[in-house]
């Protein structure tokens, strides 16, 4: 038996496989759904000398012939990846992995930043100061607001208001 197709479904303790004998093609394709551990094992297989494809899950889902398993999943990825109009998505290299990684904790990083900064308006507006709307203004206005001793700022409310300033001065110095 000479494969000429293989669908796998990536999990973190088991891999379905699926594979079609045919002699359509002389050599072996490897689809997989794009998904976490997908291009690391696209890579590993492609060093095997492998042809490997990968398939964005939404293309794959209308080939799930029954209920959703692992083996149907593995399946359907075979039977996508023989469609001629079928849309693949490029393996990335270590390098590409790497800079999207940067981006992903980045853009975290400024959500969270954005959040606290966001908390302490509301927070601080209960006391009646009005925070201004940039970082660089808000990174200010903080530690004045905390040295201001007539502003009615309780002991409590001023360690809440430095240990929330300076979660979100870490922030702001990782996602820059």
């Amino acid at each position: 038996m000479k494969l000429t197709r293989v669908g796998v479904d990536l999990a973190k303790q088991v891999f379905q496989v699926h594979g079609v004998d045919r002699a359509e093609r002389p050599a072996c394709e490897i689809g997989m759904e794009a998904c976490g551990g997908a291009h690391h094992w696209a890579l590993v297989l492609q060093s095997k000398g492998y042809r490997v494809k990968l398939i964005a899950p939404q293309f794959v889902k209308p080939y799930v012939k029954t209920n959703k398993t692992d083996a149907n999943d593995a399946e359907a990825i075979c039977e996508a990846m023989s469609r001629p109009s079928m849309r693949f998505v490029a393996v990335k290299t270590v390098e590409q992995q790497d800079l999207q990684a940067v981006h992903r904790v980045r853009s975290s990083l400024i959500r969270e930043r954005t959040a606290k900064a966001n908390q302490l308006r509301g927070l601080v507006y209960e006391y009646g100061l009005v925070a201004p709307r940039e970082i660089k203004s808000l990174r200010r206005a903080v530690p004045q607001w905390l040295e201001d001793a007539e502003n009615g700022l309780t002991p409590r409310f001023r360690a809440l208001l430095s240990g929330l300033y300076g979660d979100s001065c870490r922030s702001v110095v990782l996602a820059r």
